[in-house]
């Protein structure tokens, strides 16, 4: 008789999900599912909204990374209204999402998917937390991660108006600069996270690193997939959060793609399954062969391993160190052991606290040169940036006045999706043997997930057509007496 393990929450994300492991007769996992069930629907709502609102409305997609799709709307807006904003304005932005990518990263270092390396991936559930981080690494480390996030936080308050739905980016550049008087306040702050990103890689050297069980943990098969990559690089196929063209290499690390984010219809395809609400992008031109990996199947992974295997190098010379040891210790590019995302989120932290520091003392950063008025009609916008958890694209298209008739999101957790429910079935089939399992091997079968950082709020949309619907009708002893659904 089949049995099934149900995983109902998952813990330490953002957003909404459940695993769903199926037994054989001889309690080994035959197929374990990572089920989305929530629904946001974002692409067909905003249907009808003026064009110029997007930057505000699809910030509330997530509580996490407003930011991101802030910037990814507002830069959609540019391409739509075909203005490029001023300089000054260009350099304001990525200063911006440099110090949220920053804080960003830290809150999944050191509380997300921290915990489960920081306290342990068998400790107790009720230690696998924040709490449990600082008792193992002390309260003068907790407070210097709270102290470094919210200064910086602060300051995007400032810039940005708001932190968690900001309402500053428009078509052509942005509403606000900084003053002469301010900048030093964000140079403080910047060089202070320069410190704060080089003393978590040494956190994680020291506790990660430095214990053989977790890097032979990282190192298992348990945990690898052998996909495509994608990420942002620029002119000089280097990493970039907030511009330049997308680029894919294949799982050998050979260049499969560089293109503008204006051509992504001809690379990117979109995948559904009727057991959840996410979608599986994949690669149009290697086609969609099912939840396997290698040169043949067209699955990609973004985020920061990927991002790191995308690009040739990082401009910044602290980051540049930490990405050569990388690649040094791990064997070489690529990297294909889904754990190492961890490090690797410390290695883009460097970059964002050194780029932040580089853009604040850049001599244009307090200009009030700061927008271009659009003179154009609207007809067709796509915007991308690097968020937290990968590729973000906008996609919008308006008729002559600026309505939206068309939007189309590819989420970073979306562009995960397809890797990520193979890694989750991966660990569980590796993990669970002869249905021996306790509550350590559940969390380690959730760690599969949660080194990619997935937002699930942000990752579920709706394609064209009828959404599908399952709802269970129980009685009180939680017995299914009746199903209804508008889907075969």
């Amino acid at each position: 008789m089949q049995h099934k393990i149900t995983i109902d929450p998952i813990t330490r994300l953002e957003g909404h999900g459940k695993i769903e492991i199926f037994l054989d007769e001889k309690g080994n996992v035959e197929r374990a599912f990572l089920v989305v069930p929530e629904l946001r629907g974002f692409e067909i709502f905003v249907k009808g909204k003026p064009a110029e609102d997007m930057p505000i409305i699809t910030a509330r997609i997530c509580g996490v990374c407003p930011t991101a799709h802030h910037m990814a709307s507002t830069k959609a807006l540019d391409d739509l209204y075909k203005v490029q904003p001023p300089s000054p304005a260009k350099k304001l932005r990525e200063m911006l999402y440099n110090m949220f990518m920053l804080e960003d990263h830290a809150l999944h270092v050191y509380i997300l998917g921290g915990p489960d390396f920081i306290v342990g991936p068998k400790a107790k559930k009720a230690e696998r937390n924040v709490l449990g981080v600082i008792q193992k690494v002390g309260l003068e480390v907790g407070k210097k991660v709270i102290s470094v996030r919210r200064e910086i936080r602060e300051l995007m308050t400032l810039l940005a108006g708001k932190v968690i739905h900001p309402a500053w980016g428009v078509p052509g550049g942005v509403t606000r600069g900084i003053k002469k008087e301010e900048v030093v306040n964000f140079i403080k702050v910047a060089e202070k996270g320069v410190e704060f990103a080089l003393f978590t890689l040494k956190v994680f050297k020291d506790i990660v690193l430095s214990n053989k069980e977790y890097v032979d943990l990282i190192l298992s098969d348990a945990y690898t997939h052998r996909t495509y990559y994608m990420g942002l690089v620029d002119e000089n196929k280097k990493l970039n959060f907030y511009d330049g063209k997308i680029r894919v290499v294949d799982p050998e690390g050979k260049e499969y793609a560089l293109f503008d984010v204006r051509n992504y219809r001809e690379y990117i395809a979109e995948h559904v399954e009727n057991w959840t609400y996410i979608k599986f992008p994949f690669l149009k031109k290697v086609g969609w062969k099912g939840f396997v990996d290698g040169k043949d199947s067209g699955i990609y992974s973004v985020a920061p391993l990927a991002r790191l295997n995308a690009c040739e190098g990082i401009s910044t010379p602290r980051a540049q160190e930490a990405y050569e040891e990388f690649y040094k210790t791990l064997g070489g590019k690529p990297v294909h052991h889904t754990l190492a995302n961890h490090w690797a989120r410390v290695v883009e932290m460097i970059y964002a606290a050194e780029r932040f520091l580089e853009l604040a003392k850049d001599p244009e950063i307090t200009s009030d040169n700061i927008r271009n008025i659009p003179t154009e009609t609207p007809t067709v916008g796509i915007g991308v940036v690097e968020a937290p958890r990968g590729t973000l694209i906008h996609h919008y298209e308006t008729d002559e006045r600026g309505y939206i008739t068309k939007a189309n999101l590819i989420v970073a957790t979306q562009n995960n999706s397809a890797r990520i429910s193979m890694s989750i079935d991966k660990a569980a089939k590796s993990l669970i043997k002869e249905g021996k399992y306790d509550e350590g091997i559940l969390n380690m079968v959730e760690m599969a997930f949660r080194a990619y950082d997935p937002c699930h709020a942000c990752g579920t949309h709706s394609l064209p057509g009828n959404i599908p619907v399952l709802i269970n009708i129980r009685n009180k002893n939680g017995e299914i007496i009746k199903t209804i659904k508008n889907f075969e």
